[in-house]
């Protein structure tokens, strides 16, 4: 699913993820984001600008309009409408299927706060991984005016200090604080999930389907032989050996941009975690937790 031009501009705002849109002539009324996952199911984002109000929607097999799983102001708080191992499964599988969305990213940063952690998860490993998200959102940068004089100084003025570059701004689109500030404990609002009309049976279909699909992955085609390799960087949780599982990975025929990208250098710690938990037939967070 391409990333629409309106979630793009708007995924390079801070405001939006900080509740204070900066720009809001070309906002429609509403924004739906939909995020296909496998078998007809989606998730679905609606966002109502330029309030920020947003519902998570599920839109099951033939059918165009998907049932509410929660609601929130813009600021929140959100509803547990998901547990974190749902969310993460299904990000999972959506950065599979499409590597304009890989994972931990947009779709992480966007659902996580339905998603908040709970005593039966990894807290700190919930909240790196939130952390990468909302960190991977990068916009691009113009290259910086050329600095220092025009023409030869005297000999006494050729020092660097004389002629200072100007700063770069940075490609991060949330500036530490931000970041620290959304990647932090959620403060979870109405447990939706208590009422008779929230979608359970559905969304447990979902995350069955999703669980088998990454499940059934370390045995097709190119990534059966590559299995072992996995499995021990995945035991072990050293990455040094990623870029072996890389070359591996591609003379064995592997042509997948997501496998390939979470795995190139530069190297993203997180990405990497999960691609390889994925290939070694891992549980989530086997490898994760010893990086965050």
């Amino acid at each position: 699913m391409p990333v629409s031009e309106v979630l793009r501009r708007l995924s390079l705002d801070p405001g939006f993820w900080t509740g204070e849109i900066s720009d809001t002539e070309f906002l429609p009324e509403q924004l739906r984001v939909s995020f296909p996952v496998l078998d007809g199911y989606a998730l679905v984002l609606e966002i109502e600008l330029p309030s920020g109000e947003r519902s998570l929607g599920l839109r099951r097999p033939s059918t165009s309009e998907p049932i509410q799983l929660g609601w929130a102001p813009a600021t929140g708080p959100f509803p547990a409408a998901l547990r974190w191992w749902e969310l993460e499964t299904c990000a999972r599988v959506i950065a599979l299927a499409d590597p304009m969305l890989p994972h931990p990213g947009l779709v992480v940063a966007l659902l996580s706060p339905f998603a908040p952690a709970t005593a039966d998860d990894d807290v700190p490993a919930v909240a790196g991984m939130r952390e990468a998200a909302y960190r991977s959102l990068r916009r691009a940068v113009p290259p910086p005016p050329p600095s220092g004089p025009e023409q030869a100084p005297l000999p006494l003025f050729t020092a660097d200090h004389w002629w200072p570059a100007p700063p770069m701004p940075s490609p991060q689109v949330l500036d530490e604080a931000a970041i620290a500030a959304l990647s932090g404990p959620a403060q979870s609002g109405d447990q939706v999930r208590a009422d008779k009309r929230f979608p359970h049976e559905e969304l447990t279909d979902l995350v069955r389907r999703a669980t088998a699909h990454l499940e059934a992955l370390p045995g097709r085609h190119w990534y059966a032989g590559t299995r072992p390799l996995a499995r021990q960087i995945a035991d072990t949780g050293d990455l040094s050996p990623v870029p072996a599982l890389l070359g591996a990975l591609t003379e064995a025929g592997c042509d997948h941009p997501t496998v390939l990208d979470a795995l190139s250098e530069p190297l993203v710690p997180l990405e990497a975690c999960w691609m390889v938990e994925t290939l070694a037939g891992a549980e989530p967070g086997t490898l994760l937790r010893h990086h965050v």
